[in-house]
């Protein structure tokens, strides 16, 4: 079944592209899995993503970091259903959503047809601990749906 959740995740992305979405920064949302936070970290960033003291210690820093420099939205999900209701808001016109595979397709056909750029998380640890997430993927997305935005994109 991850091949055919890795294809799914690869075919979503295609067909966002080809759609030519374009967004403005603040109709962006970045949206993480609970998981990508360092397991031994005191901090709770599931309720209140200020929470994070930025140790490095983990990818949230630099989440929080794109999301504060392309001026755009970001939410972490502790779960399918949380994050399905924040994909679905209104405002929210884009999304570049990071999971492990099997969540991806399970969110993006719920979500259909919100424009979603999904990006997989890597798990060096096995799933749901101390995920992590090549930082290239996630500025790419950003920059792609907001390089080159007008009005009537």
């Amino acid at each position: 079944m991850e091949v055919l959740d890795k294809k799914f995740v690869s075919l979503n992305n295609l067909m966002t592209k080809l759609r030519k979405k374009k967004c403005p920064p603040e109709g962006l949302l970045l949206i993480f899995p609970h998981c990508t936070q360092n397991s031994k970290c005191k901090q709770n960033i599931k309720h209140d993503l200020n929470e994070c003291k930025r140790c490095g210690k983990c990818k949230v820093k630099d989440l929080l970091e794109v999301s504060e420099e392309y001026g755009i939205s970001i939410a972490v999900a502790s779960g399918g259903r949380i994050a399905l209701k924040r994909v679905m808001a209104e405002e929210v016109q884009g999304v570049v959503a990071i999971a492990c595979e099997k969540e991806l397709r399970v969110g993006l056909m719920a979500a259909m047809p919100k424009a979603i750029v999904a990006v997989p998380n890597l798990r060096p640890h096995g799933y749901c601990v101390d995920t992590d997430v090549y930082l290239d993927d996630v500025l790419k997305a950003v920059k792609w749906f907001t390089r080159g935005y007008t009005k009537d994109s």
